[in-house]
């Protein structure tokens, strides 16, 4: 639900503000033409990011309670409506919001980073000259084949820099997500399995501490802190 909010948000927004104004940025444009370009497309992506991050972080909130529940075997949240219920009566209005600021400069500093890297890489360090010809054939003898590499190197340099931002940006929504359970009531967000944290500052600080600002970011690896206190059965 809170993917199909977030595509509809998006959706609204391209038909209230459509990108019609946007101009794509072209290799015979000459760079300070090219950024303002980039910076114009960041903005309007920004723009319609943090709007449906907003709201959709509500159905974030519930989803992730639901999960992190089975750490204590509790069945506080049931369902949606019940635990929209439970939530606005014990924390009101904020109660939803918890973890959104995190959450939405994560995904700020993910586009400006992922789509200026992408620009300054595609600008900079792409040859244009380059042919995919055997010999390095130039326009006169096979004008198709002309800058086919370059063109394919930058058809990938945004997919490349997304990812390798996503892993510098994983803090922002880990501290999100540990946020969205803290002191909610459920023994996965209290001691000893997690301290009180008093704002997603201090969450970050006790993190970074510990050294697991970038636990679960691994497929492979577990990242445990010697110093952490865990209760075991």
């Amino acid at each position: 639900m809170s993917n199909a909010l977030s595509t509809v948000t998006r959706g609204s927004m391209k038909k209230v503000f459509p990108p019609d104004e946007i101009e794509q940025v072209s290799n015979k444009d000459d760079m300070k033409t090219s950024l303002r370009k980039v910076v114009k497309e960041t903005s309007y992506e920004m723009m319609m990011q943090c709007v449906s991050r907003m709201l959709a972080h509500p159905l974030h909130v519930i989803s992730m309670r639901c999960m992190v529940q089975f750490v204590g075997r509790e069945a506080k949240y049931s369902g949606v409506l019940s635990s929209i219920g439970k939530i606005f009566k014990e924390e009101g209005l904020l109660g939803f919001f918890v973890g959104l600021i995190p959450h939405l400069l994560g995904d700020v500093v993910f586009l400006w980073g992922c789509n200026l890297l992408a620009h300054f890489i595609n600008a900079y360090l792409v040859d244009d000259s380059v042919s995919d010809t055997p010999g390095g054939l130039g326009n006169d003898q096979n004008p198709g084949s002309q800058f086919s590499q370059a063109l394919a190197i930058r058809s990938y340099t945004k997919f490349v820099m997304g990812i390798a931002v996503s892993m510098l940006t994983y803090p922002f929504l880990l501290v999100g997500d540990l946020m969205a359970v803290n002191n909610c009531g459920l023994q996965a967000g209290l001691p000893p399995y997690s301290p009180v944290f008093k704002s997603w500052i201090h969450c970050w600080k006790y993190l970074s501490v510990q050294g697991q600002l970038f636990r679960g970011s691994s497929l492979l690896f577990r990242r445990v802190s010697s110093g952490s206190c865990f209760a075991l059965e």
